[in-house]
């Protein structure tokens, strides 16, 4: 079953499917509630869900149907960055591909979920411990590192060789990771975290 907001990526993925000898799709939908209504009514194996389906979301979603016996195995369909892998992960999906892939990735993606395989393509699974910083991308935690040195955004632009809007992204990126609201408190929380990697 499938369920994505969007109705040309749906409609793409439906024919997708109908076309591949393996897989025979029960039904789509472009809610999450949708989603829900049908799997409890009818025998799902596997669920292609958009992470940010109206109304519920594809987290809230995971979470209901991982409680549920019988609950088809979810992919989440989303886009990379932004953590989604990790959360999908942590939510209970069986695997993440991203829509900046082909639909074959997404299909395979499906028949490894099929094979009983849990597929994570972006997620260095070291990086699921305890410290939020370890959820940072490479270029995300050297910009937070700059940033502790007190460069404005231009500054930061300029040594990275991005644009002040690509600064403002990936720092947008980085306080939402490290559940902080602002450039001080990103500061304060790199300083703590490496007293406490130096303690330690």
């Amino acid at each position: 079953m499938l369920a994505d907001g969007n109705p040309l990526v749906l409609s793409a993925m439906s024919e997708a499917f109908e076309r591949h000898p393996r897989f025979s799709l029960v039904a789509t939908s472009a809610t999450a509630e949708g989603f829900l209504g049908t799997v409890m009514r009818v025998p799902v194996k596997i669920g292609v869900i958009d992470w940010n389906l109206p109304v519920l979301g594809g987290e809230k979603l995971v979470e209901v149907l991982r409680a549920q016996e019988n609950a088809p195995r979810l992919v989440v369909y989303g886009r990379d960055g932004n953590d989604v892998p990790r959360k999908a992960m942590a939510a209970g999906a069986a695997a993440f591909a991203p829509r900046s892939a082909p639909i074959e990735t997404l299909i395979q993606t499906c028949l490894d979920v099929a094979a009983g395989k849990m597929v994570f393509p972006f997620l260095d699974v070291r990086q699921l411990r305890d410290d939020p910083i370890a959820s940072l991308s490479r270029k995300e935690r050297g910009l937070l590192e700059a940033l502790a040195t007190g460069l404005t955004n231009r500054e930061l632009a300029t040594r990275q060789g991005i644009s002040t809007n690509t600064v403002k992204f990936h720092l947008s990126n980085i306080f939402d990771k490290l559940s902080v609201k602002n450039r001080a408190q990103a500061i304060a929380y790199f300083y703590s975290a490496r007293s406490r990697s130096d303690d330690g």
